[in-house]
Order: C-alpha cells, then structure tokens, then sequence
C-alpha cells in the first residue's frame, strides 16, 4: 500500500498516514513525491518511490482553489497509471463540484458528472469520498464508488458535548436535507423539525418557517455544505426567535467562504462543528465558536478496509467508530 498527497489538505493526509500507521502497527508515512508549479502555474508532479504493482491511495480534497486541486489529482492518478501501480483510489473527502449535479435551467451543465468523467479517463480505479452533496453523484461513475458519512463521528461527538440534554431537536435547514437529518435524529434518539425557505430569486430567501416543535429545546442544524453561511445565520436567528433554548450546527464540509466566517461568529449560534474535510484556515482555528473534528480516523479505516478487501459499510455504524475514535481522538 502506498499513499500520496496533494497540496489540498496535506495535514489531513499526514494525520490519516499516522493512523493507519498505528491500525498496522507497521510504519506507513506519505510517499516521497514532488507536487509543485512552474511559474506559469502549470503543475508538475514527480513520484520517487516504486509504486509498480502497488494499491496507491491519493489523497486530494478537490477544495478551493477547485480547479488546481482537481488538475494535481488528475495528473498525479496519470503518473502512478504510467508507473504502473495496479489500483489507483482516489480519496476525496471533499468532492468539489458536487453541487452541480442536475441541469438547474436551461443551457447549464452537469459538471459532477464531467469531473467524474474526467477522473475515471484520467486512470482512477475507485473513489471514497464523504457526504456527497447528492447520493446519485455515485452513478455517475463507472467505477467503484464508497461514500462515508460524517453522521456517525458527529453522533459520537454530541453525545459527548451535549450529554444530559433531553431535549435535543435535529433540524433540517431545508427540505432537501431531511433525509441527512432525520438519519442523525435517529442516532442520537432526538426530534426532527425542519425549517422551509423559499426563495424570490436564486441566492435570495424570501421566507423561512419553521416546521416542528423548537421552543425550549436545544437544536442541532445539519447539513452537507456551509459555503457563505447565509442561510445556515439565518436558520439559527429563527430558531431562536421561535424560542429555542440553544442552536449548534454540525456541517460536513466548512467551505467557509467569503464572509461566513464573520457571519458565524456574530450569529446566534452557540458552536459550529465542522470536519477537516477541507483545511481549516487560520481565522477558522481562531474563530470563538468554530470547532472541528477530525475525519483522520473514520477515512484511516477506510483505507485500510478497502486495501483488505473488506467491508466499508461497517464504518456507517458509530458503534463501529467508538472504540477508533476513543482510542485516537479526544473530543475536547
């Protein structure tokens, strides 16, 4: 087994290496490899270790910048088919462009399904990524897809910064999101409310109104994806005004951009917990009431799993991360 980074998220890498490290009891670290640009910002990648006849795991969130993480994963998976390795599994915790995965008006593409074109042509033999913006996103590949959730690691983690609650509500932030949410409120044996917005223009809310009991009790918003935070400050302002005791939001992916980090941290909310899907930047790291919690362990597993041949499905169960998350993470 051989694992390779990008520039993307090289400290998730690192952290999911040491783990496997552990997991064998043998020591696996990140190949020795040279990712860099010449001055015109072409990307160049040079492999120095062997990896004829190896199962290569490349580890590349296809994060901002998109387009130059997508291009290093693609030219990476091209160097290790022309040295020969025999499996090429591209690990993107982040799949960016996911949101692109219908025609939403007329004359706009599917570019989910063009980046999974592009990796599959490019020589990947099989994808694990976590919470796909939309599950169908595995069709569009022709090649062994694994989707993990973060539902499991964020069951784990409430149970711990919000044990002895009782009255925990799970709270969708649109309709499109109830299955996610419903999936959690299961796991932790809460209520599930929804909030329905509509919109009088793309990017603009017009209303939100909020279905299900909220007053008194403390909610948890979960979702896929924060970018700018618009909707998610909006969601916690409302929950409160209907008389929510506290709101936390627990999302998979903290693309964070433009102004959400501001908007976050003058917001209502109490926590936003994010994974390291994606880097967290250092205003994230600084922000009063940011939080993120580690993938390393669930993805180290994986890559272990699928390395052996054996199940991944068994990483859905919380009971199953447990004992990995006790023994290699503190949540505090």
């Amino acid at each position: 087994m051989k694992i390779i980074a990008g520039n993307a998220n090289r400290p998730l890498a690192e952290a999911i290496a040491r783990r496997i490290s552990v997991y064998r009891g043998d020591r696996i670290g990140l190949a020795n490899a040279r990712v860099e640009r010449f001055n015109d910002k072409e990307i160049f990648v040079e492999i120095y270790d062997n990896v004829r006849g190896e199962d290569v795991f490349i580890i590349q969130s296809t994060s901002n910048p998109a387009n130059d993480n997508l291009m290093e994963l693609l030219i990476m998976t091209d160097a290790l088919r022309r040295a020969s390795a025999r499996r090429i599994t591209a690990v993107t915790p982040y799949f960016g462009y996911a949101r692109q995965d219908r025609k939403s008006a007329a004359r706009t593409p599917i570019t989910a399904k063009l980046v999974a074109n592009l990796m599959t042509e490019a020589g990947v033999d099989r994808v694990l990524t976590m919470d796909l913006h939309a599950g169908q996103i595995q069709g569009f590949f022709d090649i062994p897809t694994d989707n993990l959730y973060a539902a499991p690691v964020f069951a784990l983690d409430i149970k711990h910064h919000l044990a002895g609650r009782e009255n925990l509500t799970v709270v969708s932030p649109d309709v499109g999101g109830v299955v996610r949410a419903r999936d959690l409120a299961k796991r932790i044996g809460a209520t599930l409310a929804i909030v329905d917005k509509r919109r009088s223009r793309p990017g603009e809310v017009e209303s939100m109104t909020v279905i299900g009991e909220v007053s008194g009790r403390t909610c948890v918003i979960v979702d896929d994806i924060c970018d700018t935070a618009g909707t998610l400050v909006k969601a916690a302002e409302l929950l409160k005004e209907e008389g929510a005791e506290e709101v936390h939001a627990y999302i998979s992916h903290g693309v964070l951009s433009g102004p959400a980090i501001e908007r976050v941290t003058s917001s209502a909310m109490e926590t936003l917990v994010i994974t390291d899907s994606i880097e967290p930047i250092e205003a994230v790291k600084k922000a009063r009431n940011i939080r993120v919690v580690s993938i390393a362990p669930l993805f180290a597993q994986a890559i272990l799993n699928v390395g052996n041949d054996t199940s991944v499905s068994s990483l859905f169960d919380e009971t199953t991360l447990a004992p990995i998350y006790e023994a290699f993470y503190r949540f505090d």
